[in-house]
């Protein structure tokens, strides 16, 4: 995201070939400012933070659409295109087939906030459908996305550039000595999003990436942007920079920042954390002995005092909202419930019909055999609590439908208690 945001900033004073094609230019200025691009990563990302990574495809379309419509109202004169400035202020706004590059620019955040590059592509669309549903606008969204996914999961450069010729059949052929002469600007996808990969594959920085980018000249804050946001996921960036960044844009716009970085970390620790959980039920079922259980215990009381969560899902006897309500709410709506609502947690029987909660490590896990309609992330350490005050319950088991692990009553108090002692609770 700051990738993203560095680059428009740079590449700011130059847009429109003002600059001299050279790679020896001053990096800021008092012509160094955030453009549409920023305001509209920054819209993306606040839309993607707040419908969450489970969100279907029209509800993300639906979030796009409010979030960068309100954020363009607040930044009115930041250099928007045409259609695009006519499109913010539209009650009902319809995509209009647009293939400018501003569906790859504003992107960068489908980039980083999903666990498959499949997943990667459908959100990354979504966000340019709304405005770009043009195929080479998708095509641009997607291609950028996807880079920036294998970017950040360790892929090689030639692996990037194969897979990106072979996915989206941009020539990523050329050099940037070839480019340069002959390149003006140009505010499509199909001229710019491969321009911005060549100069991020050319790159042996981060700040050699957005120079590069720059010297192409034409539409150089949207190429910075997009190589940018490349460029951080595969090397990072520098502090300084980071600090660079931040002194320029708004108090607003670094809470997003925030927020998106702190929904990386969070999400990060969830799944390291539930990935110990599981390699240690898996060693449990090699060893199957005192040692598994002592690597299994190690795995839940380390994710205690991470404060982690696990899944439990509930069952609802009738639906939260009536028809009416489901038919005229909206995205980010609340709403009130016309009747008592109440939540039966599921459990699971034993081959002697003992009752357990069950929970779950991950959504997959909980699909495998869970009939909840409604599930809630709860933190370890109250879920154990919980299962000592439940009544007919023998304890809990942890993904009953897959490899499992069952922790009957004593255990769950033994963890509790080493848990406290350890904090001094």
């Amino acid at each position: 995201m700051y990738g993203a945001i560095l680059g428009d900033i740079i590449g700011s004073p130059f847009e429109y070939d003002r600059g001299e094609k050279t790679k020896d230019f001053k990096l800021f200025s008092r012509r160094s400012y955030f453009t549409d691009d920023s305001v509209m990563t920054l819209a993306v990302c606040e839309a993607l933070l707040k419908v969450g990574l489970d969100a279907t495809v029209k509800e993300i379309e639906e979030a796009v659409i409010t979030s960068m419509q309100s954020w363009g109202r607040r930044y009115p004169h930041a250099g928007y295109g045409g259609y695009f400035s006519q499109w913010i202020r539209l009650k009902h706004p319809q995509p209009y087939n647009s293939f400018g590059n501003g569906s790859a620019m504003r992107v960068s955040a489908a980039g980083w906030l999903y666990d498959s590059i499949e997943r990667t592509k459908e959100v990354a669309k979504a966000t340019a459908n709304v405005t770009h549903n043009h195929p080479e606008g998708i095509k641009g969204a997607e291609a950028t996305a996807c880079a920036i996914y294998l970017a950040r999961n360790k892929s090689s450069k030639e692996e990037i550039k194969k897979y990106i010729e072979k996915e989206f059949h941009y020539d990523l052929n050329r050099t940037l000595n070839e480019i340069r002469p002959g390149y003006h600007m140009d505010e499509t996808c199909q001229k710019t999003v491969p321009e911005a990969i060549i100069a991020f594959l050319e790159s042996k920085d981060f700040e050699d990436a957005i120079r590069n980018a720059v010297s192409l000249g034409g539409d150089t804050d949207t190429l910075g942007a997009i190589t940018g946001s490349i460029a951080e996921a595969y090397y990072g960036i520098p502090e300084w920079l980071m600090s660079e960044c931040k002194h320029r844009i708004n108090k607003e716009m670094i809470d997003i920042l925030d927020e998106f970085d702190h929904t990386l970390t969070r999400k990060d620790v969830l799944a390291d954390t539930n990935k110990l959980i599981g390699k240690a039920i898996d060693q449990y079922y090699v060893q199957d002995n005192k040692d598994g259980m002592i690597l299994f215990m190690d795995s839940m009381m380390n994710a205690m005092k991470q404060g982690e969560e696990l899944i439990i899902p509930y069952i609802t006897t009738h639906s939260f909202l009536s028809d009416d309500q489901i038919n005229n709410i909206s995205i980010g709506d609340t709403f009130t419930l016309d009747h008592d609502m109440k939540l039966k947690m599921e459990t699971v029987k034993d081959a002697k019909g003992k009752e357990w909660l069950g929970v779950f490590t991950s959504t997959d896990e909980m699909h495998k055999g869970s009939s909840g309609n409604v599930q809630i992330n709860q933190p370890i350490l109250s879920i154990f609590k919980l299962v000592l005050d439940l009544k007919g319950v023998n304890g809990l088991v942890i993904n009953p439908f897959g490899k499992y692990i069952r922790l009957n009553k004593n255990i769950i108090a033994i963890l509790i208690g080493i848990y406290e002692k350890q904090n001094k609770i």
